[in-house]
């Protein structure tokens, strides 16, 4: 059996020690747990001090006062009226429209009828069959075709403040519900 030595580089250890005492001060000195050298504020207290040479001293020109005008007293401006009108929500409702059909759908889901429908039975009850699948699947790609391509939108009550009752149309969920205060603006809610 071989023996393996594991020990590491002295040099290696005595460096791994150092980086790790220097971040431990790092950190203590960035935390404040190790008070500020006194060295350090004493030597920028204590400074040599130059005498300070007294030059002749050249009078500066006298600059005439200039009246200023009295600052302006600036108004606030009056609350600004607010577009749309005030009202409160009294009805969400979510209403599902049925979509138009194309002629994509019907034609689809015939000739997957027809298929289906050439599988079963043999001779003239295949044709039949056939015939049969066309039709009922026609019907019900038209009928899958509207279902795809209906689309969701929501209608929200609000009575406005003046007594008058309007509906707003949402193509998305709207966050308002009944007895939240709205401005109607432009056919769109916002909040009041």
């Amino acid at each position: 059996m071989e023996k393996s030595n594991s020990r590491l580089h002295p040099m290696l250890t005595a460096a791994a020690i150092s980086i790790t005492v220097f971040s431990a001060v790092g950190v203590a000195t960035l935390t404040d747990l190790v008070p500020p050298s006194i060295g350090s504020q004493e030597a920028a207290a204590v400074q040599p001090v130059e005498p300070l040479v007294s030059e002749p001293v050249q009078p500066k020109p006298v600059k005439k006062a200039v009246a200023k005008p009295a600052p302006q007293v600036v108004e606030a401006p009056a609350s600004a009226v607010q577009p749309g009108y005030l009202g409160m929500v009294q009805a969400v409702r979510e209403v599902r429209q049925p979509g138009e059909h194309t002629a994509v759908g019907p034609i689809a889901g015939g000739v997957a009828g027809a298929v289906i429908g050439s599988q079963i039975g043999g001779g003239n009850g295949k044709k039949v069959m056939t015939v049969l699948g066309a039709l009922g699947g026609a019907m019900a790609g038209k009928h899958i075709e509207k279902q795809a391509r209906s689309t969701t939108r929501w209608e929200i009550d609000v009575r406005h403040d003046s007594g008058t009752y309007q509906t707003v149309l949402s193509d998305v969920a709207p966050p308002y519900r009944p007895g939240d205060r709205v401005r109607v603006v432009d056919g769109r809610l916002q909040p009041a």
